[in-house]
Formats: structure tokens, sequence, C-alpha cells
């Protein structure tokens, strides 16, 4: 019965805080059962889209969700540094941003691996001058532009950059004998695996936790919870690997235990690692773009720190070209 009332409450707030936005204007609360029913709803309705679009192999559907929830991301990290009144020129974060999305879709599709790095670094560099500049005419105190610069930087890194290991994913894999891409059921893999690891340490931490982990950054996260979140996610790799051989043929038994441990860590280090930036900047939701779920950053926390791990467990320990 426990576990069945965790597992409700899990689906009512996915970070371990009851819901509360940027914008905490509403008068009316929403009721539980409100709340629960939303995030079902959206949660089933997320997950048929990406299975619809997994199995469909369809690329450009695959990078339009990874630029939606990317960007949509990136201008809550921004939108957050406002709440706090941290400077920011987030506008010129947003079309960088905007750039090194589309850019690595169009050099990771067409011309492969290679020249999609080279377009990424120029990218980076060109951001880096496009912030110099837009600092050389903004106005502002003597202690305000190294922070403005580091801010709109970290934004574009911490969110964009590590999440764009996505669309690496997609294209490091060989595509089929009929040309068709297969690294999709590689992220694939990733959400189920990363997803499994965040609601074993909620379901595990709400029933049995009792030694906090890190109490001044979370302190509903337990060490209870840490076990449950990495013998989830393990459940959830070997299943997977077990359910679909064809599909991840690039895995073997050992691969998906190591992966699923791995992941599940750093699953919980990506939730924790927002979870110090919420602090930091005296919010609970990073916005409000999932009715019932809250933020794009919130739901893709965990992928930000699990995406680069497998593209590079994939690169350098199995050796995918």
């Amino acid at each position: 019965m426990r576990v069945l009332l965790a597992l409700a409450a899990f689906l009512q707030d996915d970070a371990g805080c009851m819901p509360a936005t940027l914008e905490q204007a509403a008068p009316k609360v929403p009721t539980s059962r409100s709340v629960f029913v939303l995030r079902f709803l959206s949660t089933v309705a997320l997950w048929s889209v990406a299975l619809v679009i997994a199995f469909s192999g369809y690329e450009l559907a695959f990078h339009l969700l990874i630029c939606l929830f990317g960007l949509v991301a990136l201008w809550e990290f921004y939108r957050m540094l406002d709440h706090k009144g941290l400077p920011n020129f987030k506008i010129v974060g947003m079309i960088c941003g905007a750039v090194m999305l589309a850019g690595s879709f169009y050099y990771f599709s067409r011309m492969g691996p290679a020249r999609s790095y080279d377009f990424e670094l120029a990218v980076l560099l060109f951001f880096l001058l496009t912030v110099f500049t837009r600092q050389m005419f903004a106005r502002l105190r003597d202690d305000e532009p190294l922070q403005t610069m580091a801010y709109t930087l970290f934004g574009l890194l911490y969110v964009l950059w590590l999440f764009n290991f996505m669309t690496k994913i997609v294209y490091l894999i060989p595509r089929s004998s009929a040309g068709a891409v297969m690294g999709q059921f590689y992220c694939l893999y990733l959400i189920v695996v990363t997803k499994f690891s965040d609601m074993g340490a909620y379901l595990v931490g709400s029933v049995i936790g009792r030694h906090q982990m890190i109490p001044h950054i979370s302190p509903k996260k337990t060490w209870e919870g840490f076990c449950g979140a990495l013998g989830l996610s393990l459940f959830a790799s070997l299943a997977l690997f077990r359910l679909m051989p064809g599909h991840l043929s690039m895995l073997n038994w050992t691969h998906a235990i190591v992966l699923g441990l791995i992941l599940g860590f750093a699953a919980v280090v990506g939730d924790l690692a927002e979870s110090i930036i919420k602090r930091s900047t005296g919010v609970k939701d990073s916005g409000n773009f999932l009715p019932g779920i809250g933020g794009a950053l919130d739901l893709i926390d965990s992928l930000l720190f699990t995406a680069p791990l497998l593209f590079f467990y994939l690169r350098l320990v199995i050796r995918v070209p």
C-alpha cells in the first residue's frame, strides 16, 4: 500500500517536492486528484510520441522533439536567472542554441560525425565571440559584465550542449542496410533507464528512506532512494536489452549491467545538479511547460548527464566508429 501511495505521489511530483513555478500568483491550489490526472495524461502523451517516433524512424520528427525540449529548457534556465535577478543575454543564448541544434542535425545526417564535431566547436567559438561583443554594448555595473557572460555561457553548455548528445547518439549508431537510422532506439533505451532511475529514487526513498543523502542540496533525497535508483535503472536496462536485442545490437549482457548502474548513478547526479540551480535561484520548478509535470528542464535534467555518458561509453568502450 505504501508503494502505491508513493507511486501516486511520484506522478504528482517527479522532483520530490510540490509543484511551484516561477509565477506563484495563482490563488487557486489544484487538488491532488487533478494534478495526478494532468500528470498521468501528460506522461502518456509524451511516451506515445516518443515510441511512435522511435519505431517510425522519422528523423525530422525526432530532431524537432529534441529542439523543442532543448530550447524551452534553455529559456526556462534563463528565466530562473531572471527570477533571482542574475544578469544574462538570453536572446543571444537562444539564437546560438537554435543554430547549434539545427546545424548539428544537418551535419550529422548529411555529412557524418567528423564534420558535425567541427561545426559544434565553431558554434561554441562564435557564441563566445558574440557574448563578448554583446557585452561591449551593454551598460552594466562594474561587477556585472563577467557574471552576465558567465551565466549566459553556462546556460548554453549546461542545457543545450549536453542535451545535444541525444542527436549524436542517433547518428553514432550505423544505419541499417536499408539506410534507416537505428540510433533512436539507443535514445529510447537511455530515456527509459534514466526515468526508471528517477522513479526508483522517489519510490524507495518515499517508502523506506531514512538517511539523508545531501540535505543541504535536497533534504528529501536519501541513500535508500539512491539504492532504489540504481536497482530500478539496472532492471530497466536488462529488461530492454532482453526485449529489444535486435534494436540494441551493440550491447551485450555485460554492457547492459554496466550501463544500468552508471546511467542510474548519473541520473541521480543530474537531478541533484538541477536542484543546486533551483535552490540558488529560489524556485521549485523550472516552469509550467507540461501540465501536471512542470518545466521542460525538470523533465530532461537527468538526461543532461546520462546522454553524454552513454555516448562516450559507445565511443570509448564499445568503440562504435
